[in-house]
């Protein structure tokens, strides 16, 4: 598994007006095609009036799933400027469309993958280009007489205490980055002598606070 990746945080729409012609940016997360698809019918229903609605996408952690489209537009000035973007930036599992309203003026080839581009970089730039990195997920439960050493050495250890539960004993949920997972785990072992019940959870991709 990838231990950190780029992706965008949100969804996002920009606009950009070039020669009359007036492109409006879209930038979604995603991480499936169905998903992906369900974004860009509502977009064509939303701009069925629109000269073009073309669309670019990269998803999965090796970058498996890529597909790209000009939808009218000259072969290779719209849809692939877009998917550049995507590669150059190594952005996972995001899709940009971008809306075009022709203005009147041809802007020639150069002058489309010029502005595709731009829009489809815009849109992702507001959507918030993020780092995700892998973490490992804990439940740590030790009796009362250790949690306040226990939270001291999570907090200083630099971990992420997501939450606290107190019932007959203390239930830390932790999260670390995973290459500490191993270490942290002996690590708790060995200041609580073994008596810390340590349950691997999940392995989720956050941003780090």
């Amino acid at each position: 598994m990838l231990q950190s990746f780029k992706t965008i945080d949100k969804t996002a729409i920009i606009e950009t007006m070039e020669k009359g012609s007036r492109f409006i940016g879209h930038a979604f997360p995603v991480d499936n095609e169905v998903d992906a698809l369900a974004h860009l019918s509502e977009i064509r229903q939303t701009h069925a009036k629109a000269t073009h609605n073309c669309w670019a996408w990269q998803m999965g952690m090796a970058n498996q799933m890529t597909r790209q489209s000009d939808d009218g537009e000259p072969s290779g000035t719209a849809g692939m400027p877009m998917l550049d973007y995507l590669r150059k930036e190594d952005l996972k599992n995001v899709l940009v469309i971008v809306t075009r309203y022709y203005g009147g003026t041809l802007l020639g080839t150069g002058g489309l993958v010029r502005a595709y581009g731009h829009a489809a970089k815009e849109a992702c730039i507001a959507a918030r280009i993020v780092e995700k990195h892998l973490y490992q997920k804990f439940s740590i439960v030790v009796p009362y007489h250790l949690g306040g050493k226990l939270e001291f050495e999570l907090r200083t250890g630099g971990h992420i205490i997501a939450d606290v539960s107190y019932t007959e004993n203390i239930s830390f949920s932790v999260l670390t980055e995973m290459p500490h997972a191993d270490n942290l785990a002996k690590h708790i072992t060995n200041i609580t002598s073994s008596v810390a019940e340590i349950t691997w959870q999940d392995t989720p991709y956050m941003e780090r606070p």
